[in-house]
C-alpha cells in the first residue's frame, strides 16, 4: 500500500473531522476539536502534527505538540480500512522526528484504558505503561464538552 506522510495543516481540518467521526469508540471535544481548536492548536504547533494520505484521500491523523518541554500526541488514529500496513507507526515516527527537531527529547500519548487497539499498538511498539504517577486533568471550562462515536 502506497500512503504519503505529511504535517497537517488547517485545509485538512474537514477530512480529518470526518476520520474522527469514522472511528468507534473515538472522543470528539466540543471546543477542542473544532475548527477553531484545532486552528489554535496548529497555529502554536505548525510543524508538528501529520496525516497519512492514499490515493488523495487521508487516512490517518495525529494531533501532536509540545510546551517547550514534552511532547504530547492526542487523536492518534487511522481509518479501519487502512490499519495493519504501518501507517500509524509511521504518522508516529514523522511526528517523533518533528519534536525532536523543535528539541524536544520526550514525549507522551494517552490512551483511554477501553481503547483495546489503541493500547495494544503502543505497548506493541515499545512505548512504556507508566504505573508509577497518576494522570489528572481539571476542567477550566465546562463547555468542552467530550462525546464518544457509537
Amino acid at each position: 500500500m502506497n500512503y504519503e506522510i505529511r504535517v497537517m495543516t488547517l485545509l485538512d481540518y474537514d477530512e480529518v473531522y470526518k476520520l474522527w467521526m469514522s472511528i468507534h469508540g473515538f472522543g470528539i471535544r466540543s471546543i477542542d476539536d473544532s475548527r477553531e481548536g484545532v486552528e489554535r492548536f496548529l497555529k502554536r504547533n505548525p510543524s508538528t502534527s501529520m496525516v497519512a494520505v492514499c490515493d488523495g484521500k487521508i487516512v490517518g491523523a495525529i494531533l501532536c505538540g509540545h510546551d517547550g518541554r514534552r511532547g504530547c500526541m492526542y487523536h492518534v488514529c487511522v481509518h479501519e480500512k487502512y490499519r495493519k500496513n504501518g501507517i500509524g507507526k509511521s504518522m508516529a515516527v514523522a511526528c517523533m522526528r518533528a519534536l525532536q527537531a523543535e528539541q524536544i527529547n520526550k514525549v507522551n500519548i494517552i490512551a483511554f484504558k477501553s481503547n483495546e487497539v489503541g493500547n495494544q499498538f503502543w505497548k506493541g511498539e515499545g512505548w512504556t505503561f507508566r504505573e508509577d504517577l497518576n494522570y489528572y486533568d481539571f476542567t477550566l471550562n465546562e463547555a468542552n464538552i467530550t462525546k464518544f462515536n457509537q
